[in-house]
C-alpha cells in the first residue's frame, strides 16, 4: 500500500467521521423552545418548572417567564413569538365567545372544549392540566369580615349596597374583563365605582393582596386567586362564592401544534409534573414565593427536584 494510497484512505476515513458526528449532534440538538408565562407570582413558578424540565431533558431554551398579560402572551404563542406557556382552562369562556357558561365550570367538560376550540382555531394544543383550580376571587380583610360578618359575595353585595366602605385593589385585567369583576358585580347586584377601584397593569395578586393587608390609599378588599399562598399569612378572607359565578381554571401548558409535532416527548415530560399539583400544593409554593420572597426558579427546582422530577 503506497503512502499516498494510505493518505488517501485516513482522509475518507476522517470526513465520514466527521460526519457522522455532525448528523449525531444535529439528532441530539432539541430546540430552541421559547417558554414564556404570564406576570404573576404562579405564572413564574410553572414557567420554571417548564423552562427546568424542558432543560433536564436535553432542550434548548428560552426563557421569557413573566412575560406578560394574557392577552399580550396569548397573541404572541398565536403569532409564534413564543412556543409554550402556562394558561387556565376557564379562560376558554374568555377566548372562545358564545360557548355555554356553564361548561366552563366543569373541569373536565372545560378542559375538552377548550382543547378542541383552540386547535381547530389556532393549531394550539393543551396538554395535561393540573388538578388545581386557580379561579378569581375577592378577598377582604380579617377584621373587616369580621366586624360586618361578611363571609360571602352575597353579603359583600349587601354591604355595598348599603353604602360601606370599600376598595378594591384588582388588576386592570380583572376589573375589564366581562368574565372578571362584571360577572360577579351582575350576578349579586352591586357595582364598583372607579374611585372604588385601585388598579395594577399587572396580574399579580401578591400586590393587589398587599395592597389589602397594608390598608394602602384605603384599600380592603383584593383580587385574589384560588392557589394563592399568601391570603392567611396576610389575614384575608376569601368571600365565598355561593352563586358559583366563576369558572374552573385548571393550570395547563399549552404549545403550538408545530412544535408539538417536531417534539411530541414534551408532553410526557410535563404530564407528571402538572398532575402532582393540587391546589394545596400550588398554594405553598406561591406562599414560599409571595411571602417568603424566593427566586420562582429556586422554588420551582427544589419542588421538582423533591419529587424525582429533576436529578
Amino acid at each position: 500500500m503506497t503512502k499516498r494510497f494510505l493518505s488517501l484512505v485516513v482522509l475518507v476515513f476522517l470526513a465520514v467521521s466527521a460526519m457522522w458526528a455532525n448528523g449525531t449532534q444535529e439528532q441530539q440538538k432539541k430546540g430552541p423552545i421559547v417558554v414564556a408565562s404570564k406576570i404573576d407570582t404562579e405564572g413564574g413558578l410553572l414557567g420554571e418548572m417548564i423552562v427546568q424540565m424542558l432543560q433536564a431533558n436535553g432542550f434548548s431554551v428560552v426563557n421569557k417567564t413573566q412575560f406578560g398579560t394574557t392577552d399580550v402572551i396569548r397573541k404572541a404563542i398565536i403569532n409564534g413569538e413564543i412556543d409554550i406557556y402556562p394558561e387556565y382552562t376557564g379562560n376558554g369562556a374568555f377566548f372562545f365567545k358564545g360557548t355555554d357558561p356553564q361548561v366552563w365550570k366543569n373541569p373536565q367538560k372545560g378542559y375538552e372544549l377548550v382543547k378542541k376550540l383552540d386547535f381547530q382555531q389556532n393549531k394550539l394544543v393543551w396538554l395535561i392540566p393540573a388538578p388545581a383550580d386557580n379561579t378569581w376571587a375577592i378577598a377582604i380583610r380579617g377584621d373587616l369580615s369580621k366586624s360586618k360578618n361578611l363571609t360571602s359575595l352575597t353579603d359583600f353585595a349587601t354591604y355595598v349596597n348599603n353604602g360601606g366602605k370599600v376598595k378594591l385593589a384588582a388588576s386592570e385585567e380583572f376589573a375589564s374583563r366581562p368574565d372578571g369583576l362584571a360577572a360577579i358585580e351582575k350576578a349579586y347586584g352591586f357595582n364598583l365605582t372607579k374611585d372604588q377601584l385601585l388598579l395594577f397593569s399587572g396580574g399579580n395578586t401578591a400586590q393587589t393582596e398587599k395592597a389589602a393587608a397594608d390598608g394602602t390609599d384605603g384599600v380592603n378588599a383584593a383580587m385574589a386567586y384560588g392557589t394563592d399562598g399568601s391570603l392567611a399569612a396576610l389575614g384575608l378572607v376569601v368571600l365565598k362564592d355561593p352563586k358559583e359565578v366563576q369558572p374552573v381554571y385548571e393550570p395547563t401548558p399549552i404549545i403550538r401544534d408545530a412544535i408539538y409535532k417536531k417534539y411530541p416527548e414534551i408532553e410526557q415530560i410535563l404530564a407528571p409534573v402538572f398532575k402532582s399539583l393540587t391546589t394545596e400544593t400550588l398554594q405553598k409554593l406561591n406562599a414560599e414565593i409571595a411571602i417568603q420572597g424566593r427566586e420562582a426558579g429556586a422554588v420551582a427546582k427544589e419542588y421538582l427536584t423533591s419529587k424525582g422530577f429533576l436529578k
